[in-house]
């Protein structure tokens, strides 16, 4: 008698579902942040109730792969979808210290719900790569930066052709939604119902690991630069000390210490490089004087020799000038700004 009560205080496997699924739409169309308690909480029950979910199915044994998709009831396919719900509300969950565990957590959520597509033949794609381990995502990160112009350009095209094949899964669902959420639609539209949401969780699944990839290659980019810096930081040469002199006692200290304002701040050779470059060397200015004065003696014995030489005209008239200078002092006729 307890165990049958037991029993049925157990929720069945479908409460389960019907209560995750709508937690997760909550979560997803909900405008507090996400970091709210109201909003973490409903994503924390949501994760229980698909973890027990996960572990009714696997005893269970509902899905297996000796069957092909025909051969399962349109009312379980439903549950092919509780690893994609899995990895969208654990990608919901706030906690920076564990959000690159998270990620592969979801990553590997998501992955296995497309195995299970994939091998139903829900629908046609290419699954994605596996990427758990140091050097593959450095293999990932090398092909980055050295991108193949071809492997873009059909990456594009697969999201335009998926995002297309999304919006027409979408439209066909929102037809098909009041007839078999109101139970009135038979067993083939509640089939084709199901198997659309199957897709439709295809293609979000696809979406969400590429986001994932780029945002663990970005986490763990950061992570190096941290550590590279750390190491970097840690290994840095000690500052260089100022330049000091040995005293004997305290006032020989005052002016040669190192505190002392008019420490050197160039060598002799840097000082004498400066001032040879501006042409500032007190020994350019002395030989520039030196050279004149070497020429001032040449040039007064060059003019008396041609006095000497000159004729008897040019020789009077210098005669005649030295006269009048010895009659007619310095500024003799300047009066015009005499007072």
């Amino acid at each position: 008698m307890a165990a049958a009560e037991e029993d049925l205080e157990e929720p069945r496997l479908s409460e389960l579902f019907e209560t995750s699924k709508q937690l997760l739409d909550e979560v997803e169309e909900a405008t507090d942040p996400s970091g709210s308690r109201m909003l973490q909480n409903k994503v924390v029950k949501g994760l229980e109730f698909l973890k027990k979910a996960t572990e009714m199915l696997t005893q269970l044994d509902l899905f297996s792969r000796n069957e092909e998709l025909e051969e399962i009831a349109s009312a379980d396919l439903k549950y092919l979808m509780v690893p994609a719900f899995h990895g969208a509300l654990t990608l919901k969950q706030v906690n920076p210290s564990k959000r690159l565990e998270h990620l592969f957590e979801a990553r590997e959520h998501f992955l296995n719900y497309l195995t299970q597509c994939q091998y139903y033949h829900v629908a046609d794609f290419e699954l994605p790569l596996i990427r758990n381990s140091t050097a593959e995502n450095n293999t990932a990160s090398s092909s980055m930066a050295y991108p193949n112009l071809v492997s873009m350009a059909s990456q594009r095209q697969a999201k335009i052709e998926r995002y297309r094949v999304k919006k027409e899964v979408e439209n066909r669902l929102s037809a098909l939604k009041s007839a078999v959420e109101s139970g009135e639609a038979d067993d083939q539209r509640v089939r084709e119902y199901y198997i659309l949401h199957l897709r439709r969780w295809i293609s979000i699944s696809l979406e969400e690991i590429e986001s994932i990839d780029q945002e663990m290659r970005i986490l763990r980019d950061k992570d190096s630069f941290k550590e590279a810096s750390a190491s970097h930081s840690s290994q840095q040469d000690k500052p260089a000390m100022k330049p000091f002199i040995l005293t004997r006692n305290v006032a020989q200290a005052k002016v040669f210490g190192a505190g002392y304002p008019s420490l050197a701040t160039m060598t002799v050779n840097e000082w004498y490089e400066q001032h040879q470059k501006y042409n500032t060397l007190p020994d350019q200015g002395i030989a520039k004087t030196s050279a004149e004065f070497r020429r001032a003696p040449e040039e007064q014995e060059d003019q008396e020799e041609k006095e000497e030489n000159d004729d008897e005209q040019t020789l009077r008239r210098s005669r005649e000038w030295d006269d009048w200078k010895d009659t007619h002092p310095r500024g003799y006729g300047n009066r015009q700004n005499m007072g």
